[in-house]
């Protein structure tokens, strides 16, 4: 609603006799008896605190018979002095010039139509900002939301349409291995489209089990490919990734078994179109040309061109084999050979050249690599393969298998290399995951007969790099979608220039578990967002007081309007929600084999923003991508992305760019000249005269000479001191300057710490006890200019008590007022409007008064966050109760180990100061035992991290098994072994008091028998169990109920009860680790039940 009277009239009326004021719009009205009430009730909803309560003042003024009043607001009131008409007597003359004064606040805005104050509850939408109401939910966590996924249109093309002759823009791949002797082939990725440099201009490191690669690609300008160039290029692609990643093999609708690239349907996605190709290897002087290696190329199309030929593969697996004839192409057997030929399916050659062949089998469709010829095998050899006995030879297994009759059936068999799933290489496992180690799984060999399988001319270092290619591509399709929204912004700001890499960061959540995420943005950005939407309120709307301006920032910068803005611009079309998932990308020309229907009711690609694609159910999972693009995505991370991109901007191209992209969005940012000169101005007008030599004095402190006093006058007035102008305002711009300073300076500055790490930096530095310490330390707070006692007074036994500290660490029983905080921030805001906000002059002033700024490696967590942070890691609960007592809360803490329960005590004037004060001494409790947390969270839990691998051999029929231990995942105190004794046959007794728990029934899906115990613990205050894994492999199939696995985990389960003992038992063998957890907590809880300890509720 607009309050300006130029803009809008509002229709009123002033009816003499009766004295009332009226808005014809609501009908609400105001006469002269009511009209002090409203005044009183306005100041009351003025930012008050414990030493400043505000109130109206009244001055009587007598001329002759007649009196006039005089209105004196308080400071942080839209005006503060009035003088209304004359009366017959001083109560009328009070009630006009409150009735004046209810016009004038209703003109101005401060009171609403309804003639009541605005307060921090008012609706959302008002004179302040455009946001509309927002929907319930939205930017919560506890909402998710359906939304679609935008493709990317640098990837289209219209080769799936035409083979024309064709120019591409040619991006070449290098690949270098730390282990020199591993060698990758360098590719070339062939667009219709150019990218930006940003983007087609990268290098990338992909990790692989024990080494890593690092991949570069470069533009290597236009490449021309002919028509057939283009077909065979096609096909290239069509049977190495099917091969590789699909299946090269599928049924049609009547069963029979046909080569994939004979059906008639096109395999080619206009939307995902591209080539991949492998250069021939060249040496260093010519390593910048693109030479695609058309001698691998041409062999693979021979390839495809004998699979469709020999076509005998179509038939049906369930036709009788005619015992005089055979299904194989070959007219006779061949027992008589050359011992240095071997015969493949297409073609012949030496054993040395076969080695590091890339072939194909016909039976199968699978992609193999030779490593050798084994001697002395052949295919009459018996055929082992687990505990399959029905067939007697290598020979026998593909003739009744395949309907095979092998020609060559004396060659020897030849070893392959087995191809295998593709894997997310952009996440290093080894360093992820709080220290988690990946064992790399042997890969068994495979044997077949040579004359089964059809070579080409690619070469082992070709077939290593397609296995890299999905992760690359991957990162760059992200790259390019960074890219696709830049250009979009770009149309609406103008070229702006910010990184494609910064603006992924953005758009990337920590469920991508990749090297970066939008978290360390988000942060940088919320501190942009609330100074742009600071300075945009303080310069618009210098009569708005300080309550006033924070409601509305908060209204600017809170997740549910963020979260409007970001789905009015189709922001969560954009955002990578989910780890890379290698199974679901598939290359142009691959049919994929691992589908994910729709399921949504939404034909579209984009989803509507409607009710029903909006749930709470905490069962629905985030991420997940189908075939159409739709994930369910949880609400605040759209609004998370909105800071993050904020953030983006920031970083790549300072205020300027982010502000033009706050304005992309929708939020209103004025930063005019003209209302910085009229801030300036209206600091102009205090009389400094007064207190110059002081104003001296606190200039020199912080190092800066103000252009205009006025600005350091208001900064240094309490709203007690009874004049026209207080800090408040000025207080609420440098809470928000300090805040992006302080960001900026830590995001800079430690470019190596994690989110979390950073926030609790940040945390460390803006707050108000730091902002008061460095008030004090640097003397700033005798120039406080107030009219409270009891304020001087507190402020006195503050700076006594931090008199001669060093350290900026405050306990929670030493509290710092506020109001130092408070000016602290206040001259800061007072620099930015003298300094016209610049912010590297300010940061110049700031700078040397926060000094030392914390580091990671002094930063101290607060009590309370420290002790929930050793405890989580310990796998204790913490029981927490308050108690007012007058003006004083009191806090108990209760804390269970293994033989004692400890408490600590605290108390203070709200919760958190007493809990602090309680978590303190529980600490120091702790830490009496040896228990104390560390402050490099990096290295906490090292001893619980590392893995014990043990070897033994043990005989399970006739099979080798390998045992590996698991380490416990639980850290426990040093405890003697007397009060760890629960072996117990009996029942154990308890008090008549003892109230045994009754838990619900034990949800038996995976993840709820460790759910119910851990419940139970906490309830109980019990430590956490732990539990210690052995795992078994073995070469046969191991049976466990309905499931059969090759793995076998046993785990065993400690649970210590207080003033009872452990309790260890070992549960049944489960086919993986978290359901062998399932079986030893479901085994704990019925001897619990069985204790009577607890009943379990049928």
């Amino acid at each position: 609603m607009n309050r300006d009277p130029d803009v809008r009239m509002i229709e009123t009326s002033i009816i003499n006799e009766e004295a009332t004021y009226s808005v014809n719009v609501t009908g609400a009205s105001v006469t002269a008896d009511s009209s002090i009430s409203i005044i009183e009730g306005y100041c009351k909803k003025l930012p008050r605190d414990k030493y400043f309560v505000p109130e109206p003042k009244f001055e009587f003024l007598q001329e002759g018979n007649l009196y006039r009043c005089k209105l004196v607001l308080p400071p942080n009131a839209a005006f503060q002095t009035m003088i209304g008409p004359e009366a017959s007597n001083c109560h009328m003359s009070k009630q006009l010039v409150c009735l004046d004064a209810c016009k004038k606040l209703h003109m101005m805005g401060d009171l609403n139509d309804h003639l009541l104050p605005y307060s921090e509850d008012s609706p959302k939408t008002d004179c302040m900002t455009d946001v509309k109401v927002i929907s319930s939910g939205a930017g919560t966590t506890k909402r998710k939301e359906l939304h679609g996924s935008v493709s990317v249109r640098l990837l289209s093309g219209t080769l799936g349409v035409k083979l024309d002759d064709a120019t591409f823009y040619a991006y070449k791949m290098d690949f270098s291995c730390n282990i020199t002797e591993e060698k990758f082939s360098s590719f070339v990725l062939l667009l219709e489209t150019k990218l930006d440099g940003d983007v087609g201009n990268i290098e990338v490191e992909l990790y692989l089990i024990a080494k890593f690669v690092r991949s570069s690609v470069s533009f290597s300008g236009l490449t021309n490919l002919d028509a057939k160039q283009v077909a065979k290029a096609k096909c290239f692609q069509e049977l190495i990734f099917n091969s590789l990643f699909g299946k090269l093999f599928v049924k049609s609708s009547s069963g029979q078994r046909r080569v994939l690239l004979n059906n008639e349907e096109t395999l080619w996605d206009l939307s995902n179109n591209y080539l991949l190709l492998p250069l021939d290897s060249v040496d260093k002087a010519s390593q910048e040309c693109v030479i695609i290696n058309w001698t691998g190329i041409d062999s693979c199309v021979s390839a495809v061109e004998f699979l469709k030929k020999n076509d005998w593969l179509n038939l049906q697996q369930s036709e009788a084999i005619d015992k005089s004839s055979s299904a194989h192409m070959r007219d006779s057997v061949v027992t008589e050979l050359d011992g240095n030929v071997i015969h493949l399916a297409n073609r012949s050659a030496s054993v040395d050249n076969l080695k590091g062949m890339i072939v194909v089998a016909i039976h199968t469709g699978r992609i193999y690599s030779i490593l050798d010829a084994v001697a002395d095998t052949s295919a009459e050899s018996p055929f082992e393969r687990g505990s399959d006995t029905n067939y007697l030879s290598f020979a026998d297994y593909y003739k009744k298998k395949y309907k095979i009759l092998l020609k060559y059936p004396e060659q020897p068999l030849l070893l392959l290399k087995q191809s295998h799933n593709s894997h997310n290489l952009l996440v290093n496992f080894r360093n992820e995951g709080g220290g988690k180690i990946v064992v790399q799984k042997p890969q068994q060999p495979a044997h077949i007969p040579p004359e089964l399988l059809v070579g080409t001319d690619l070469r082992t270092d070709v077939m290593k790099t397609f296995y890299l290619l999905p992760s690359l591509m991957h990162r760059m399709g992200s790259l390019m979608l960074a890219s696709q929204l830049r250009e979009e912004i770009a149309h609406h700001t103008g070229e702006l220039n910010i990184p494609s890499s910064v603006i992924l960061e953005a758009l990337t959540t920590l469920r991508c578990i990749e090297r970066f995420s939008m978290e360390r943005l988000e942060l940088l950005g919320d501190a942009v967002l609330k100074y742009a939407a600071s300075c945009h309120l303080f310069l618009k709307y210098p009569k708005k007081h300080e309550g006033q301006l924070s409601s509305h920032r908060s209204r600017i910068v809170s997740n549910s309007t963020l979260h409007k803005f970001g789905v009015d611009h189709k922001l969560q079309e954009y955002i990578r929600d989910c780890a890379f998932d290698p199974r679901q990308w598939t290359a142009p020309g691959q049919r994929s084999i691992w589908p994910s229907p729709c399921n949504h009711c939404v034909d579209t690609r984009e989803v509507p923003l409607d009710d029903k694609f909006f749930t709470e159910d905490v069962k629905i999972m985030v991420g997940n991508t189908c075939n159409r693009g739709h994930r369910w995505m949880v609400s605040k991370t759209i609004s998370d992305c909105v800071e993050a991109l904020i953030g983006a901007y920031y970083v790549g191209g300072g205020l300027t760019a982010a502000l033009s992209l706050m304005k992309w969005l929708g939020i209103e940012t004025v930063r005019e000249p003209s209302l910085i000169d009229d801030a300036i101005k209206a600091a102009s007008l205090h009389s400094y005269a007064a207190h110059s030599e002081a104003i001296n004095i606190l200039e020199s402190k912080i190092g800066y000479k103000f252009n205009v006093k006025g600005l350091l006058l208001e900064a240094i007035t309490h709203a007690t001191k009874g004049v026209d102008h207080c800090y408040q305002r000025l207080e609420f711009l440098g809470d928000s300057v300090l805040d992006i300073l302080v960001t900026r300076h830590l995001y800079e500055n430690h470019k190596d710490i994690d989110p979390g790490e950073l926030t609790d930096l940040r945390s460390a530095s803006v707050n108000n006890n730091n902002f008061a310490f460095a008030a004090v330390r640097h003397n700033l707070h005798p120039h406080l200019l107030h009219g409270s006692e009891c304020l001087g007074d507190q402020i006195s036994s503050f700076v006594k008590s931090v008199s001669g500290m060093g350290s900026m660490t405050l306990t929670p029983e030493n509290i710092a007022p506020k109001v130092l905080g408070d000016l602290f921030e206040s001259i800061v805001g007072a620099v930015l409007i003298d300094s016209k906000l610049d912010l590297d002059e300010v940061w110049k002033v700031v700078e040397p008064l926060l000094s030392p700024i914390v580091t990671p490696e002094k930063l101290e967590l607060p009590p309370f966050r420290e002790l929930i942070e050793l405890c989580d890691s310990l796998g204790y609960f913490v029981k927490e109760n308050y108690t007012p007592k007058g003006d004083v809360i009191h806090a108990e803490l209760s804390l269970q180990l293994e033989d004692v329960l400890l408490n600590g005590q605290g108390s203070g004037p709200n919760r958190k100061a007493a809990r602090g004060m309680a978590a303190l001494r529980l600490l120091k409790k702790l830490e009496a035992r040896g228990i104390s947390f560390s402050k490099h969270k990096n290295h906490q839990l090292d001893q619980g991290s590392d893995v014990k691998v043990r070897s033994s051999t043990c005989s399970e029929g006739s099979h080798s098994v390998a045992r590996k231990k698991h380490k416990t995942t639980q850290l426990q105190p040093n405890i003697p072994s007397d009060q760890l004794n629960g072996e117990s046959t009996e029942k154990a007794s308890y008090s008549k008091d003892f109230d045994i728990p009754v838990l619900p029934p034990i949800n038996m899906k995976k993840g709820g028998p460790r759910t119910s115990l851990y419940d139970l613990c906490k309830k109980l205050q019990w430590p956490l169990p732990s539990f210690d894994t052995m795992e078994q492999k073995s070469r046969t199939l191991i049976q466990f109920g309905n499931i059969k696995g090759f793995n076998s985990f046993e785990s065993e389960i400690s649970l210590a009860i207080p003033d009872f003992g452990v309790i260890k038992l070992t549960g049944e063998a489960r086919a993986d680790k978290k359901s062998s957890f399932d079986s030893a907590a479901l085994l704990m809880m019925y001897e619990l039940e069985r204790l009577g300890k607890i009943i379990i509720s049928e």
